[in-house]
């Protein structure tokens, strides 16, 4: 194994969201990597029966290089509502149930938050890199994004929570963001510029 880590010319993203995708590409837009959908390689989900994101995330991403045996990321993130003990947590995608739905787990949201004023919240994201299904030195990297749960749905950008998710020293939700802006302070962002920094050896 090589002493530095580098970041593969092809690489495996462990979802199938397109918002994930779109981000990611973004990302990594001018690094020499392709990132190539799981779903395009005919591969399914993994499950994610772990408490923990990092768990789930070197699950998904040793289903994908091990069906793939190709070099594989993925990341689990989730929205942390400190009222709520951290739901919804790694729960964050089938928080209303199935079948998952954007639209009813920011419902279910408001109906927990109602009458509650403290609101705060944080996005969490963590990244596993695997250059292989048996690479026992996996790149992992995180990132935390503060913020708030809002009173109301704003903004039409992003997916997820992001219509619910205050920025109050802005005044707007993560969904009013521009994408760019977006993609240079959100979670995502964070631990990808952490895992690249790593790659880069800085």
């Amino acid at each position: 194994m090589a002493s530095k880590p580098e970041l593969p010319g092809t690489l495996v993203l462990a979802s199938s969201n397109a918002g994930k995708l779109r981000e990611f590409g973004a990302l990594l837009a001018g690094r020499g990597c392709e990132l190539v959908p799981q779903a395009a390689l005919g591969i399914g989900e993994a499950e994610e029966p772990h408490m923990t994101f990092v768990e789930n995330a070197l699950a998904k991403a040793r289903h994908a290089a091990q069906q793939s045996g190709l070099a594989a990321m993925a990341e689990d993130s989730g929205l942390c509502v400190h009222a709520l003990d951290g739901a919804p947590g790694v729960r964050s995608a089938r928080y209303a149930g199935e079948p998952r739905s954007d639209a009813r787990n920011n419902a279910r949201l408001m109906e927990e938050l109602a009458g509650t004023a403290h609101r705060a919240a944080h996005y969490y994201c963590v990244i596993v890199l695997l250059r292989s299904a048996r690479d026992p030195e996996p790149l992992i990297a995180e990132g935390r994004w503060q913020g708030a749960i809002a009173e109301r749905p704003r903004g039409d950008g992003g997916f997820g929570y992001d219509p619910l998710f205050l920025l109050p020293e802005r005044g707007v939700t993560a969904a009013e963001l521009a994408a760019e802006e977006k993609n240079r302070c959100s979670h995502r962002a964070m631990a990808m510029q952490s895992l690249l920094s790593r790659l880069d050896g800085a």
